[in-house]
Order: C-alpha cells, then sequence, then structure tokens
C-alpha cells in the first residue's frame, strides 16, 4: 500500500490523512465544491475535485470516487464514515477497479450492514435479541402489524444505515405512518436505500459496544467496550471507554457474543458490535457498523492502539500488531463538537467559524475538521470536530473534561458545547457508583434541566464570559465580564455581531416576527413536505411542516392555536431561519 484515496471529508478525512503520514503512506483527499478550502483538503498530500455540492453528487458517487482514486495513482482507498463507508458496491467497485479496499469485503458488509440478515447472523451465533421483523417493512400498515404483536414502542430504522439516522421511534399506534415515512426519507437521503425494518424498542437502555478488530489469518480481537448512552434524536453526543459499571459477567458476554457474530460473518478489518443494555441488566444485540466509528478515539486512548493503522495492516494481509487483548488503562470522554445549538432544541446551524480554539493540558486530543475561517456547508452533517480527554480514572477525567470545555472557544456558528459542560456537571452521569443516563435520557429528563442551565443562559446572552486582569494595588486580579461585550469593546464599541462574534451561522434573522401570528422557521434548511393544509384548525404544538438540514429532518410545530396559511413555499425550497412559513390567526 502506497498511496490511500480518502472517500471522505470533514474530521475522519483528516485523522486518516495523519494516520497515512504516519505510517509513511501518502495520501489523497478528494473535495466538493463547499470544501474546497475545508482542513481536509490542506492536510493530505493530494486533493482532487469531485464537482459540484450534494452529497449525491459527490461524497456519495462512486465512479467519481474510482476516477478520482486513478487519476490521485491511489492503489487502496479508505472510506471512513458515513457516506459509502458501508456500502458494499462502493467496496465491490473498488476491488473490479484493481485498488485495495481498507474495510471488510463487499459479502460482510452486505451481511452485517443490512440489519436483517445482522440480526439472522447473531441468532446463529447465540447473541441475546429483542423481537423484529423478519425483513424490510413494507409498508407502516406492516410495522402497525408488528406493533400490535409485540407492543409499543417500537424502533423503525433504515436496513442500510446506522449512526441514528433513518432512525424513528412510535410509541403510538396514530405515530407509526409518520415515523415510518419519515425514516424511509432520512434513509434514502444519508444512505440512498429507503428499507426500514421494525424491533421492539426498549425503553431506558444504555448503548454499549465492542470495537472489533479481526484480520484475514483468523484473529478476532474485542479491543474495548464504550459506553454512548448520551444521545439526542438516535445522534450520540458523547462517548466514553472503557464503558463503566457493568459487571464482569456482562462484559464477558459482551466480548464473546461480539467476536462469535464477527467470525460468523466471516469478518475482516475494524468493526463495532453495538448492544442495548437495559435497567435489569438484560443485553439485547443492536446492529454491527461495518466501519470505524466516530468515537473511535476513546478506545484508542485506553489502549494505545491505533486502530487506523491496524485498518491498514489488515487490509495489506498482515496479522493485528495485537497479541492479546488489550486491557484498558484510564478512562477517556469524547465529546462531539457539532454545528447545533442545545438552546434551540439541537436545530443545526452551518456557517463560518470565526474563531476555533482548542483547549490544551494533559490527556487532551482534539480531532478537527476546522479551524478558525472554515465554513460549516449546510450541505453535509453537522460534526467539526471530537474533544477527547483521557485521565487516569473516570473521576479524573471529568474533572479534565470540565476544565477542557470551560477552555474551549468556537465562535461563529452555534455549537453543542453548552450542553457538554452542562452534562458534565449533571449527577446522572456524573455519579461515582451507577450511570444514571440512558438512550432517551436527554429527551426525557435532562431538557428542563438544561434549559434553565446556566450553561444555556450564557448561551443565549451571547456566549461565556471573558476573564482579563487588572491591577490593583499591585495585585493581579481576575474580572469576568460577557465575552460579547468585552469584544465590541475590542472593536471600538461597534457592538456590532461580527465584531462580537456572535454572528449567526446561517445569516439569517435571529429577531422574533414583529406580528405574533407568523410562525417563523426556527432553522435554515430545506422545506420537506408540509404537514397541516392551508386553512385548517390547529392547536399550539401541533405539527406543521417538516425540514431538513443537514441530513437531519426537524418537526415545526405551531407556536399558537387558530387557523393557519401557509406561506408559498413549495417542498423542496430553502428556506432561511426566521423566515415566515405561514401565519396562524384566531
Amino acid at each position: 500500500m502506497k498511496k490511500v484515496l480518502i472517500a471522505n471529508r470533514g474530521e475522519i478525512a483528516v485523522r486518516v490523512a495523519r494516520a497515512c503520514s504516519d505510517a509513511g503512506i501518502s495520501s489523497a483527499a478528494v473535495y466538493s465544491d463547499p470544501d474546497a478550502d475545508a482542513l481536509h483538503v490542506r492536510v493530505a498530500d493530494e486533493a482532487y475535485a469531485l464537482g459540484g455540492a450534494s452529497g449525491a453528487d459527490t461524497y456519495l458517487n462512486i465512479s467519481k470516487l474510482i476516477d478520482a482514486a486513478h487519476r490521485a495513482g491511489a492503489d487502496a482507498v479508505h472510506p471512513g464514515y458515513g457516506f459509502l463507508s458501508e456500502n458494499a458496491d462502493f467496496a465491490q467497485a473498488v476491488l473490479d477497479a484493481g485498488l485495495t479496499w481498507i474495510g471488510p469485503s463487499p459479502q460482510a458488509i452486505r451481511d452485517l450492514g443490512n440489519k436483517v440478515t445482522a440480526r439472522e447472523i447473531a441468532v446463529r451465533a447465540g447473541a441475546p435479541l429483542v423481537p423484529g421483523t423478519r425483513g424490510p417493512a413494507q409498508s407502516a400498515e406492516e410495522v402497525r402489524e408488528f406493533a400490535e404483536e409485540y407492543g409499543l414502542p417500537v424502533a423503525i430504522k433504515a436496513a442500510y444505515g446506522g449512526g441514528g439516522r433513518g432512525m424513528k421511534i412510535a410509541r403510538r399506534m396514530e405515530d407509526v405512518e409518520d415515523a415510518f415515512e419519515s425514516a424511509v426519507r432520512e434513509a434514502v437521503s444519508a444512505f440512498g436505500r429507503g428499507e426500514c425494518f421494525a424491533e421492539r424498542f426498549l425503553d431506558r437502555p444504555r448503548h454499549v459496544e465492542a470495537q472489533v478488530l479481526a484480520d484475514t489469518h483468523g484473529n478476532v480481537v474485542v479491543v474495548g467496550t464504550r459506553d454512548c448512552s448520551l444521545q439526542r434524536r438516535n445522534q450520540k453526543l458523547v462517548e466514553e471507554a472503557p464503558a463503566p459499571f457493568l459487571s464482569d459477567e456482562q462484559r464477558a458476554t459482551i466480548h464473546a457474543s461480539a467476536k462469535a457474530i464477527c467470525r460468523e460473518a466471516g469478518y475482516t478489518g475494524a468493526g463495532t458490535v453495538e448492544y442495548l443494555v437495559s435497567p435489569d441488566e438484560l443485553i439485547s444485540f443492536l446492529e454491527v457498523n461495518t466501519r470505524l466509528q466516530v468515537e473511535h478515539p476513546v478506545t484508542e486512548e485506553t489502549t494505545g492502539v491505533d486502530l487506523v493503522r491496524e485498518q491498514f495492516r489488515i487490509a495489506d494481509g498482515l496479522p493485528l500488531s495485537l497479541t492479546q487483548e488489550p486491557v484498558p488503562y484510564g478512562h477517556a470522554f469524547e465529546f462531539r463538537l457539532n454545528a447545533e445549538d442545545p438552546a434551540r432544541g439541537f436545530l443545526p446551524g452551518p456557517g463560518l467559524v470565526e474563531a476555533f480554539e482548542p483547549p490544551t493540558g494533559p490527556g487532551i486530543r482534539m480531532d478537527s475538521g476546522v479551524r478558525s475561517g472554515s465554513v460549516v456547508p449546510a450541505e453535509y452533517d453537522s460534526l467539526m470536530a471530537k474533544l477527547i480527554v483521557w485521565g487516569e480514572d473516570r473521576p479524573q477525567a471529568l474533572r479534565r473534561a470540565r476544565a477542557a470545555l470551560d477552555e474551549l472557544v468556537i465562535r461563529g456558528v452555534p455549537t453543542v458545547v453548552p450542553f457538554h459542560r452542562a452534562v458534565v456537571r449533571a449527577d446522572a452521569f456524573t455519579a461515582t457508583d451507577r450511570l444514571g443516563v440512558y438512550t432517551t435520557w436527554i429527551e426525557s429528563e435532562f431538557a428542563e434541566p438544561l434549559a434553565a442551565s446556566p450553561e444555556i443562559a450564557a448561551s443565549l446572552a451571547g456566549g461565556k464570559r471573558e476573564t482579563f486582569t487588572v491591577d490593583v494595588d499591585g495585585r493581579a486580579v481576575s474580572v469576568g465580564v460577557p465575552a460579547a461585550l468585552l469584544n465590541a469593546l475590542r472593536a471600538g464599541g461597534s457592538g456590532s455581531a461580527a465584531s462580537s462574534g456572535s454572528a449567526v451561522g446561517d445569516g439569517a434573522r435571529d429577531s422574533a416576527p414583529a406580528d405574533d401570528a407568523v410562525l417563523a422557521s426556527p432553522m435554515a434548511g430545506n422545506l420537506v413536505k408540509w404537514v397541516a393544509d392551508d386553512g385548517a384548525e390547529i392547536t399550539e404544538g401541533d405539527p406543521v411542516a417538516v425540514l431538513e438540514a443537514m441530513k437531519m429532518e426537524t418537526t415545526v410545530r405551531a407556536h399558537r392555536s387558530g387557523v393557519f396559511s401557509r406561506s408559498a413555499t413549495e417542498p423542496g425550497a430553502a428556506v432561511r431561519r426566521g423566515d415566515a412559513l405561514g401565519e396562524i390567526r384566531s
């Protein structure tokens, strides 16, 4: 392996390029039109334009990626995660082009990437499972029949997806149809295929996963476990390793069944076997991600294993560098730094990153796809970077995490940092005897405390306070003032958004409409569909429209009761934050 084409973008493309450099391998990046000045383009040894802006025209376009590999003279392709990383047709196209595919075989991707056949493999391997449909559901009616037999709630999941996209939960029978249609739309948008299946949804479970490495010599190793229970909209926000507060028996079951599943599937490469762990300690197989995970750094930091370089070794036909399963040392957290606003229900906010200042200190690692001056495009997901914090044990890692998050500065786009600052101070997450969070904890228990937290209040007030030093009688005294005010003073008192660092990421209006009847768009994105009919009598909280941004759908609800009049916006059209979607008048 001499040169690797990185068929991805953002921080994972940067991560793979740096692993190539460490291994003495040349790297070639690809980029869409919005990513022409992105960090991964500059970090790689070479970069090649794909032409186009949307994912379908660029990072999901197999022929363009293969052509770029030939133009670069690459002899291998690394897919990263997301996009085509779990697409068997892409893996086969890479092999057919005479290139090395850095990942599992196309057949393993088909068998394990399809959640239906993955369940069948898990059954043969003896892994624990909850009930699910035998194959992709053909209609919402089929999902309703499954729910009538096995009970609510049910999870509707993209059969060829991952990362929470294309997954919806129906807790009432009347929600099944909308949930099914939304899951299919998200699956098509994110993965190019809309097949979805249903399974019984466990309430209040933890999300625990096993990191697996398997080579072509028959070696299968579980490198460690991770807990990824802190999620919103089924998207992970915080991950940690090793998974805390598991019994020896639970950990042994996860390790043994993960290896058995991979052996049964003939798996090679890096992969993750995911489980749900219920409050009564029941373990249920969830899915297999046939790729590198976003959260792989926490395993690297607690084991010393470079998972990307192990992927290179496996693809080159070499045995694993590990002779036995590593014993984790210390504890690590990963905080996903998404361009989303927790004060507005985690709405995505693309735009210009005016300032990106990472923290420093022992145990700190930053995997980033942006820097000051970068643009977060609206066409792709909201992940900008990942802050990874290691400590000798979980309490020390938490203390370091609090300090690092407080020190971190990102201006210009909304971020989830206020959420992170609040959660590392939440008793349910920081307790020393148990993990009190679960996959829906943010929505079910933390939404109100988060909204009332000083961290969210600070973000709504224009950001964190900034401290500077003054001399009082020969003694240094620290004085804290709102960062926006201090930046305005530095800029000569103009107080403009540009000078204060409080600019809205999409450049749209933030102020409330002058007319209370106007229903304003809470975000920038595209109108997917109208839910409420023009002229309909609606009640406050009723769904009115569905918007999509950064590959995620958001339902817009009525802010008051009355008669709804639609705007002239047609489905598929772009809207800005603050644009009028219609009016609701008494």
